[in-house]
């Protein structure tokens, strides 16, 4: 499995964004593909729908190198 070690700067950046919109269910769906033959996931929105914020939120999510627990806290994948 390859793990991205950006950190979670841009996500923090994100979140506090007015225009914020939480997409922390991709998360749960990025995790039934782990691992499976099918892993390869296509986004393809227009532009201005957020393809850039939902891979900072799946780098601060599956990052090693920073604690981004409380960054999730309060979005749809904290519950």
């Amino acid at each position: 499995m390859n793990y991205l070690n950006h950190g979670n700067d841009k996500f923090q950046k994100c979140i506090r964004n007015d225009v914020y919109v939480d997409k922390t269910g991709l998360i749960t769906y990025t995790n039934s593909r782990v691992n499976k033959a099918s892993c390869y996931i296509c986004v393809s929105r227009p532009r201005r729908f957020g393809k850039s914020y939902a891979a900072d939120m799946l780098d601060a999510y599956y990052s090693r190198g920073c604690d981004s627990h409380s960054l999730f806290d309060g979005l749809e994948i904290s519950k």
